[in-house]
């Protein structure tokens, strides 16, 4: 193996990083002998759920989640929510994976398409109408700001969709991280009274879709503990490798596949997988097809919530170079 480059990030990545040069055989080999005992390191693993509309309005499904963050996967049929949501300990941030979703708040509507990312600010009331639909919810506990333009905005609809009935729903208020056993109060709200809100509020939510000209990774959030992005790569040899100081990364596989070589072993990653790499730990990637994943930096130690469906191997350098080949 060659000579690589291994790039060390300090969370909030206010500066640019340090880069050293490193002999990749020694940086993924085992320690030679010493009376220094290794840790004990557990393999990278990786969740799995279909990426394409497969199945009917299923259970929530918790991913991850740390004092400062939750990640949850939905999917949705041709139907609503039981009922309006408001947190109240957190800014609420989701993706469109699959299918189409109309959300629907007190500051107005918007239909979202695959590719499509969307805050809503902490207090927001908010129900969602499905159809074929797969998206990701990420709850921070702290403010989060937007990092690119919008595409666009919500805006109030006086019809929500074609079948729309507006009627007395429950409305469901959350603490912390809206997860199971934080649920504050069910009530009772008039739905066309809180939707027509949307008339005089001027508060808009923003739609971010960034394009295939954005190559690297891009930032679009960014709150106190954690950070939101894309990164979209034509193809990667894999010869710069990250490694967070003070961060875990969780990613999220869009499109694409490739090999993540970490110091923990490689892993296969397709569409549809979330994986994290705990902080201290380097990697890389190496694919020869464009491929584009989420990537979330936490300040704080994330948990894996969901049960792995794989898990990563020892890599040799043989191996490596043969993937580097194609």
């Amino acid at each position: 193996m060659s000579i690589v480059h291994e790039h060390l990030h300090l969370f909030p990545f206010d500066a640019p990083p340090t880069v050293l040069a490193r002999r990749e055989e020694l940086l993924l080999a085992e320690p030679v002998a010493s009376s220094v005992k290794p840790p004990e390191a557990a393999p990278i693993t990786a969740v799995h759920y279909s990426p394409a509309f497969t199945e009917a309005k299923g259970p929530q499904r918790n991913v991850f989640e740390s004092p400062t963050l939750r990640i949850e996967r939905h999917s949705m049929t041709g139907g609503r929510q039981r009922f309006y949501h408001r947190n109240t300990g957190a800014d609420e941030i989701s993706y469109q994976v699959d299918g189409k979703r109309l959300l629907m708040t007190e500051c107005g509507s918007v239909d979202l398409v695959p590719g499509e990312f969307v805050r809503l600010p902490n207090g927001v009331a908010h129900d969602n109408y499905g159809r074929q639909d797969i998206h990701l919810l990420i709850y921070v506990s702290e403010p989060a700001v937007e990092l690119q333009p919008a595409s666009r905005a919500s805006e109030y609809l006086e019809q929500q969709f074609p079948e729309w009935t507006p009627a007395v729903v429950n409305e469901l208020v959350s603490k912390d991280l809206a997860g199971p056993g934080q649920y504050l109060v069910l009530a009772p709200a008039d739905e066309a009274l809180l939707l027509g809100n949307a008339r005089s509020d001027p508060r808009r939510l923003s739609v971010i879709q960034l394009d295939d000209a954005q190559q690297g990774l891009a930032w679009v959030y960014r709150s106190a503990h954690v950070w939101i992005g894309r990164t979209l790569r034509d193809a990667s040899d894999g010869r710069v490798y990250q490694r967070h100081l003070n961060a875990d990364e969780v990613q999220y596989q869009v499109r694409g596949r490739r090999t993540l070589i970490t110091q923990r072993g490689c892993l296969d990653i397709e569409p549809g997988d979330f994986v994290r790499i705990p902080h201290g730990v380097a990697f890389t990637s190496i694919h020869h097809e464009p491929s584009e994943y989420l990537v979330l930096a936490s300040r704080h130690d994330v948990a894996q919530a969901a049960e792995s469906n794989k898990q990563s191997r020892k890599p040799d350098a043989a191996e490596v170079e043969r993937l580097r080949a194609g």
